[in-house]
């Protein structure tokens, strides 16, 4: 057998597993239960596990195949199988994703290469290497635009088409590049300019640093209005770290576009901000987020950032749903805050629940004091970050089902 033929084997045969998955009935279940929750129709909790941090140290995680573009979906379909043992609200939807092949300006999405400083200790912290060092080297930035390699994106369906279509529905992914974290601001601009620096500008330099907000507002506004007019959105462009349904909004569904933006899930956040005051958050980031925002249908907002005390500043948006509430967050304030106006999705500590031992106890005390200090508010449960299991698989499920113990009681 050729090296291509056996690769093709293996997707196959885990395209029949995970076909299998996607086709239970749970699954519509899952749907109904998060269409109603994103829409403020009281449920029980929902659960989601984000843990492919820690896949290396599931056995599933040993690939097979040889060729990187085989080895990808591989991967997909492997780690997508797990999630369903896992047994959370995940929902596994009965396609597989090609995604198109995205022409980029030379050095990357803004035309300059994003350099780290990495740390002498393996997996230790790293430090920005910004390109943008000196105010003038602003003018080294490029003009974000969506263009597809369309040959290139071919042969890459083809490919797949070949190897499962006739088992699971290709979908081709043609949203543009400035998407999610790649196109919140937030992430790039600290890449960009060195997240020290960035802080320092917000003094020292206001009105550059306002020039620089708005060449890449205008960027993202741009690509998001030229992939819309292209008619490459459809309703698997959706994102909002969960699972995107809603009673508002078309469902997820593959080759579904065109759309528009109205019909569709945006997901921001602005982590590099966690310690910048409510003010200079509003000012030299989310005045220019709201921008490209306000065109999407629903949007969820926040992933590692402490935002208890930014919630006014977060109800300037009028599609605003869905708001992360994180480890560092004062659970009981945000509650207060966040009343049942938008979804409350909590995020507890991994280090706590999983990564550090694991103590079922202290799980529940956790579980059970977030649920008591948000009783009331529209709550999903997200664990994220999950850095490692200690080699541990059994504690993926094991803590999702000591969660529903506590949870289910908060309906």
């Amino acid at each position: 057998m050729t090296e291509d033929r056996r690769d093709i084997a293996i997707i196959r045969a885990l395209a029949e597993r995970y076909a299998e998955i996607a086709a239970q009935p749970i699954m519509d279940e899952r749907r109904d239960l998060w269409r109603r929750h994103n829409s403020l129709v009281r449920t029980r909790p929902l659960v989601y596990m984000r843990w492919f941090a820690a896949w290396k140290e599931h056995p599933e995680s040993e690939l097979q195949c040889e060729d990187p573009f085989w080895r990808g979906h591989e991967n997909f379909l492997r780690q997508h199988i797990v999630q369903d043992w896992v047994g959370d609200d995940y929902v596994i939807e009965p396609w597989i994703t090609q995604k198109a092949s995205i022409v980029l300006p030379e050095n990357g999405r803004w035309g300059v290469p994003y350099n780290r400083i990495p740390s002498p200790i393996p997996g230790g912290s790293w430090m920005y290497d910004p390109p943008v060092k000196k105010l003038e080297d602003i003018e080294k930035l490029a003009e974000p635009h969506h263009l597809i390699d369309e040959e290139a994106t071919a042969r890459n369906v083809e490919r797949i088409m070949g190897a499962v279509g006739d088992i699971l529905t290709v979908n081709v992914d043609r949203t543009p590049a400035y998407w999610g974290f790649a196109g919140d601001i937030s992430t790039d601009i600290a890449y960009i300019r060195g997240l020290e620096q960035l802080m320092w500008d917000m003094t020292d330099n206001p009105q550059w640093l306002h020039r620089l907000l708005a060449h890449m507002r205008d960027g993202i506004l741009r690509a998001h209005e030229e992939a819309e007019a292209a008619g490459d959105l459809s309703l698997t462009s959706h994102i909002n770290q969960a699972m995107p349904y809603a009673q508002e909004l078309p469902d997820p569904a593959p080759n579904s576009g065109p759309v528009q933006r109205k019909d569709l899930w945006q997901f921001c956040a602005a982590q590099e901000f966690a310690q910048i005051s409510p003010g200079m958050h509003d000012e030299f980031m989310f005045q220019y987020q709201m921008e490209f925002l306000k065109p999407f249908g629903l949007v969820a907002y926040g992933c590692c950032e402490d935002l208890t005390n930014k919630m006014d500043m977060l109800r300037q948006l009028p599609n605003l749903r869905r708001i992360a509430v994180v480890p560092m967050a004062d659970v009981a304030k945000s509650a207060e805050l966040i009343r049942e106006d938008y979804v409350f999705s909590w995020r507890p500590n991994p280090a706590d629940v999983m990564c550090c031992g694991f103590n079922e106890d202290l799980i529940r005390r956790i579980v059970r004091n977030a649920m008591e200090a948000s009783k009331g508010c529209h709550v999903d449960i997200t664990l994220k970050d999950v850095q490692t299991i200690e080699h541990e698989p059994w504690r993926l499920r094991r803590w999702v089902e000591i969660v529903r113990e506590i949870s289910d009681g908060y309906a």
